[in-house]
Order: structure tokens, then sequence, then C-alpha cells
């Protein structure tokens, strides 16, 4: 039986072969395929927290005194600028406008008779049938009547706007909110609570906060070159996790850093048709605030971390060897990771075959998804082991 065990091994020895000189087995090298990168520019996208503000917001307040007499407004409905929204008792200012009008009536007939006299002493006055000082005394009656008919004109101009504050406008378009007077309540130009409120929401404003530090570092590297800027649009991530389908722009960002929270605020705008953003959401903003003209895009299957976390990929080195390399790479774009460091313009980076080869192993490079070429089987060759 000894003797049979023998034959058996000799038998495995045979089929399997010797192993090549680059340790990879019986097949030689092992095939690996590879991306060749490039410089490209990448947009540095940023997400953020942000808050949304009404685009526009007006108290509607009372510029007079009174008691409301009618509310003329949906609560909650969309009103437009200059619509009457309360009417408030007007009958004390319609009697002053009435007052004004007949005080300036009977100046102007006190203007008539000063200015006549004034008329008939200015022929009297060149023959001496008048004195000088009369004369005189006449121009200066018809020009102050003249002065308090314009009094009484400003007068009556003032009653009769203090009677058309008898009816309250819409300041703004938007919508509405509750009222917080009703009918027969008492209003005062100095009171404290507005009338309504109204608001427009379409647009609307997302005031994003960002670290003064993040906006030191973005314009320390659009002063080096190594990023160039671009217009930045917003997409949202709302409170429910869910996206919102419309984008937005970032129009503003304030020059001061608000000492409590050491954040610069950025405000973007952004279409609100359906009125589904509501002033008071909290919402997550993305958007890029430039382009890094200098980075690369390493393939997710290409990079792995160590237990420390930093990122390494292989890259077929002089005589096709595998060499690890450490990069830098901290964001995602895409199925790619966006590499800042560590790469050069025409590495090669192996994507393919990684779970085959060891650092600085001996590899066969080929580009990435290029097709496995079978050598066919001849009539007559024996099956291996």
């Amino acid at each position: 039986m000894r003797w049979m065990g023998l034959l058996a091994l000799a038998a495995l020895a045979a089929c399997g072969g010797k192993p090549d000189k680059g340790g990879a087995g019986r097949g030689g090298p092992a095939t690996v395929g590879y991306v060749v990168v490039q410089p490209t520019s990448v947009p540095l996208t940023t997400e953020l927290t942000g808050r949304t503000v009404a685009y526009q917001s007006s108290e509607v307040r009372p510029q007079i005194s009174g008691v409301i007499e009618k509310r003329l407004f949906t609560e909650g409905a969309l009103v437009q600028r200059g619509q009457p929204l309360y009417q408030i008792d007007s009958s004390l200012y319609r009697a002053a406008a009435n007052q004004a009008q007949a005080d300036l009536e009977s100046a102007k007939a006190n203007q008539e008779a000063a200015q006549a006299q004034a008329d008939r002493y200015k022929p009297l006055v060149a023959i001496e049938a008048v004195s000088k000082q009369d004369y005189v005394n006449a121009v200066a009656a018809a020009r102050q009547a003249a002065a308090t008919v314009a009094q009484k004109q400003a007068a009556l101009d003032t009653a009769r706007i203090n009677l058309r504050f008898t009816t309250v406008p819409a300041p703004i378009s938007g919508r509405i909110g509750r009222s917080l007077f009703t009918v027969g309540a008492l209003v005062t130009s100095s009171q404290a609570d507005p009338l309504a409120t109204i608001q427009q929401l379409d647009p609307i404003y997302v005031d994003i906060q960002q670290s003064s530090a993040d906006v030191l570092a973005l314009r320390r590297a659009l002063a080096a070159g190594g990023a160039a800027p671009t217009s930045a649009q917003v997409r949202l991530t709302l409170e429910d996790g869910g996206d919102y389908d419309q984008i937005g722009v970032v129009e503003f960002s304030e020059v001061v850093v608000d000492q409590g929270t050491g954040t610069v605020t950025l405000r973007a705008r952004m279409p609100n048709p359906k009125g589904l953003l509501l002033p008071g959401m909290f919402v997550r903003a993305s958007f890029a605030q430039a382009v890094d003209t200098t980075a690369f895009l390493a393939p997710q299957s290409a990079v792995s971390r160590d237990p420390k976390g930093n990122a390494t990929v292989f890259v077929v080195g002089p005589d096709n060897k595998a060499e690890p390399r450490k990069i830098v790479a901290e964001r995602t774009l895409g199925p790619d990771w966006v590499v800042t460091k560590g790469l050069k313009p025409g590495d090669k980076i192996i994507t393919q075959g990684l779970g085959k080869i060891k650092p600085h192993a001996q590899v066969k490079p080929v580009p990435a998804d290029s097709p496995q070429r079978i050598k066919p089987r001849k009539p007559g060759d024996k099956k291996g082991g």
C-alpha cells in the first residue's frame, strides 16, 4: 500500500506544475485592470444646515386710531398689494376733512378780498391818493391771506390722508396670517401688536450657517489658484429626509462673523411655487462654492483604508509592480473618490484584481474592463490535474 501512495503524490505533482518565479502561481503575474488618472475640475460641494425665511414679510398696522368696523379678508388667503384688509370707523375723520374744506374756502375768500384791496391801492399810491404805508399794509395782508390759504390746504390734505387711512390696505402681496384683532376692537397708531402679518413665500430665502474656518480655507484656496469660483446652485434636503425638487442659488454672503457662533450667514433664494417650504423650517443645503481644478477622480473600488483610516491605492509602478500609495480622499463625487493629494497625472490606478496582488508584487496590467482572452483547446490536449 505504501508504494501506491507514493505514486499518487507523484501524479499530483506532475499535474500541478512548478510555480512561476514571480510568485503568482502557475499562471504567471496576476492580471489586473487599471485606469489612467488626470487632473480634472471637481466642484467643492458643501453640505450645511439652514433655516427658511420669508422672501418678504410685512406687518399690517393701523396709522390712525379708531374702532374696527369690518375685516375684509380671509385668514390664510393670498392677498395683493393695495387690497383693503380692514375698515376703521371713519365718521370722525370724514367730519375733520369737511371742517378742513370749509376752513380752506374761508381762507380763499379772505385772500380774494385782501388781494383786491392791494390791487386797488396800487394805482392810487402812484398819484398819492393813498399813503405808501397803507399800500404796503394792503400788500402784506394779501400775502398773509395767501399763506393762510396754503396752511388750510395742507390741513385739508392731512385730513383726507387720515380719512384714507381708515381703510387699511395690504402693504405687499403674499399670504396673510391670522387676524390678531376682531371687529369692534379699538386700535391705535402706536400699538405694539400688528393687526396681521403678510409673508411672500415664492421665492423663499434659506439662511445657511458656515463656520468662519471653512470660509477662510475656501478663500485661501481661491487665492492660491487651486480653486476657481463658481455660481453656487443649491439643493435642499427637507426635515423628513426627502429631496426638494427645486434648485436655488446663493445670492450673497455676509461680511461679518457672528461672535456668538463663529459662523457666517449665506443666503440662498429658492423657488417655492407649491408653497411646500414654510418660514422657520430646518433644511440641509448642498451647494458648490468653488471648483477644484487640480483634483483627481479615483473609482471607489480602487480605494481602501488602513486601520487608522488612511486612504490607499495600488498603482502600476516601474517594472509593472503593484506599488501602494497613500492618498488624501475626504469625499466622494458619484462613484468616485475625490483625491486631492497623493496622485500624479498619468498614474495607473489598479481597479480590478486587487484581491490577487500583494505590495510590490509583479502584475500584468491591462486597461480596466478589458475582455479576457481564452485560448481554444486543441484536439488531443489533455485536461490538467
